[in-house]
């Protein structure tokens, strides 16, 4: 898709340059970190991360969009053996994809080889619109790979593939956001989308917390599958952020990236 990567970016950098203002003016919780250096680390992260996926694509010319436009050309996929409408198949393929990605995220924790990666995320002592960008290159790469098997499966428009993962980066930085949000707006966006404070919950250190709470835009996915709890034991502003490294060794970058091959 023409231009496909000027317009993500652009929507990217635009999304968090708002979130961050917003975080700032109405913060949830008083950050314990040194936040230059904690924002130098995670921004890090996402550069290896975008790198890790340049490399992929060398490999896999075809990543999600791509992957779209090609399984549309060979006639591959669920979607593209049938007449549906395209809004029938446009909301089908975004409620599929953002199922896989739950249930992906689920397995992550459940996983121990995943889990290691998917620590890297969770060992931030802090919690803001960053931590949405800190994942692990290699379990972004892993995450990539199903997602082209998923668009291959079932065949979906290049547009729902692209509007599919905006909205899911985007909605990845709001729910990371250290946004105060009224009781009541937050209750009523919680019956649709995962608010900050619903996602936090996943972000305690408390294991019984951190395993719930894996959706990263709707809200259906936990209630449906009884993954929801509504608010943190020791509430918002006096529960733990992160695992068990409460000191500064999150903040750096060599660290991070090494985590998963830590024992412990």
């Amino acid at each position: 898709m023409e231009n496909e990567a000027t317009y993500r970016l652009g929507i990217f950098i635009g999304l968090f340059l708002i979130l961050a203002a917003a975080e700032h003016f109405l913060p949830r919780r008083k950050l314990r970190a040194k936040k230059p250096r904690r924002w130098f680390t995670n921004w890090a992260i996402i550069i290896f991360d975008s790198l890790t996926l340049r490399l992929l694509a060398i490999a896999i010319p075809a990543l999600a969009v791509g992957a779209a436009w090609d399984a549309s050309a060979r006639g591959y996929g669920l979607f593209n053996q049938t007449d549906w409408p395209l809004w029938v198949e446009f909301i089908l393929a975004m409620l599929i994809l953002d199922f896989l990605i739950w249930a992906q995220h689920l397995i992550t924790h459940k996983v121990p080889f995943l889990w290691r990666l998917h620590r890297v995320h969770h060992a931030d002592t802090d919690i803001d619109v960053t931590t949405a960008i800190r994942f692990h290159p290699v379990e972004i790469a892993l995450s990539m790979l199903l997602k082209i098997g998923a668009v291959y499966a079932l065949g979906p428009a290049a547009v729902a593939v692209l509007v599919f993962e905006i909205v899911l980066n985007g909605c990845a930085m709001f729910n990371h956001a250290n946004l105060k949000l009224s009781k009541n707006v937050d209750a009523v966006l919680r019956l649709f989308l995962v608010t900050p404070d619903m996602h936090r919950v996943h972000h305690s250190d408390k294991r019984s917390e951190h395993d719930s709470n894996y959706g990263f835009s709707i809200s259906l996915w936990d209630r449906l599958f009884k993954t929801y709890i509504a608010q943190p034991a020791k509430g918002h502003d006096d529960m733990t952020i992160g695992l068990q490294w409460q000191d500064e060794r999150p903040t750096r970058i060599g660290w991070s990236l090494a985590l998963p091959f830590f024992r412990k």
